[in-house]
Order: structure tokens, then sequence, then C-alpha cells
């Protein structure tokens, strides 16, 4: 398939590498740079720019019928506009905070371990994420999904950043060297704590997880995620 890169920084570079190996063509490469763009030749679009460019990106592949994978954070507060743009054009969408599929795998333990939990008032979760110090979000948009999958299957209301309340989960944001990206849950009490962790070990797994979902996109109209494309649902 012919794949349009949106962003060529690191990310977008391990995709050019892997797109190539799995017989893929890259037949654009669209930075902050880039003044006008080719949709003509182009099968699926894969967005890993920045949070300022990402809407843009997105829609405008959406007025070109260009399937998109997004994996770019800090721009949700046009997500729902987007998602409205993508179905009154009959588009096709994938959003993830991370397409890593140890981390989707992880996505769902999240959940299930937040519902055997959610009863058990002597426990308090925890998160803690590390990532490498040119992140420029904090937490990061897969810190903020846990939380959200845990809040959306226990009593707690929120996640925060600051000293947390009863019914709050406190997030810690690391940032050191060149951390690809880790994230650990914790349920403590006062006489053990339930651990689960990922440890991503290089930007490989983000950018095959986006590939794969680009892979599976083509030919399709709609709103999926990454449960659709692993069939986790």
């Amino acid at each position: 398939m012919n794949i349009a890169l949106f962003g060529y920084g690191k990310m977008g570079k391990m995709l050019e590498k892997l797109a190539v190996d799995r017989s893929h063509k890259i037949v654009a490469k669209i930075d902050k740079d880039t003044a006008a763009i080719d949709f003509s030749n182009v099968d699926v679009a894969i967005d890993f720019s920045t949070p300022d460019a990402a809407f843009q990106n997105i829609t405008s592949c959406f007025e070109k019928n260009i399937p998109v994978i997004s994996g770019t954070t800090g721009w949700l507060a046009k997500y729902d506009e987007a998602l409205a743009l993508c179905v009154q054009k009959k588009g096709a969408f994938i959003y993830a905070s991370n397409f890593s599929l140890g981390v989707n795998i992880f996505f769902e333990l999240n959940i299930q371990l937040a519902k055997m939990m959610a009863h058990i008032e002597q426990y308090h979760v925890t998160m803690e994420e590390t990532h490498h110090t040119q992140k420029l979000d904090a937490p990061s948009g897969t810190a903020i999904t846990l939380a959200e999958d845990i809040i959306e299957n226990s009593g707690y209301a929120n996640w925060t950043m600051k000293e947390p309340q009863t019914n709050e989960i406190a997030i810690t944001a690391k940032r050191e060297g060149n951390v690809p990206g880790t994230h650990r849950i914790n349920y403590k009490s006062a006489v053990d704590t339930i651990e689960i962790k990922h440890t991503a070990h290089n930007r490989e797994g983000f950018a095959l997880g986006a590939l794969i979902a680009a892979e599976w996109i083509l030919g399709k109209t709609g709103v999926f995620s990454m449960k659709d494309v692993l069939n986790l649902k």
C-alpha cells in the first residue's frame, strides 16, 4: 500500500523503515515545513506529528477520503470534531494513545484488574509513567487511557498529578534519558502491593502496531480502535 507519513521525526523514520520491510511504499513525508500535499497516490495516512498539527492533518485526509491512523497525543480537545467529520465524509479512522500490541493487551489487563479491585476497599491505586526527556506531554496519553479505563470500571472519579483525594488516581510522570516508555499500576494496601507493568524496549513496537492498523483499515469505513484490529472486543 502507499502510505503518507505525517511527521518525519524518530517515529516517522521508524515507520518508513518498517513499511519498506513489509513491502509498502512511502509516497509522502509531511513535516512542519511541507508546503503542499499530493493525495492522489495515497492509500492510507499515518499521523505521528505534533499536537498543534494533528487535527489539520487528520481532517485534510478525511476531506480527500484517505483512511487515517493517528498516534499523536495532546490534541484530543478536538477529537469529537474530527470524529464528526469522519462520519460525515464516510471516512475511516483509528486513534490510539499507544499502538504497541503489548500495550493494548496491557490495557485489557488493566480493565480486568480494575473490575476485580473495584469493591476491595483496602487497596488504593496509583500510577507511574516514565519516558524520554523529549516527550512533550505529561502524563502520557497511554497513562491517561489507563487511568480513564480504571475510572470507568471502578469507584474512582478522576486522576491527578497533585496530592490525590480519596476518589482520585495519583499519576507520577518522570522524564529520564532515552526511555521509550514504562507504565506501572499499583494497588497498595497496608499489607501488600499488586503491580502490573509494561516496559517498552524500543520504539519499534509503536511503529509496527500503527502499520498493522493501517493494513487492517484498508477498505473499511468507520471509527475503530486497536481492540478491533486485535479482535479484543
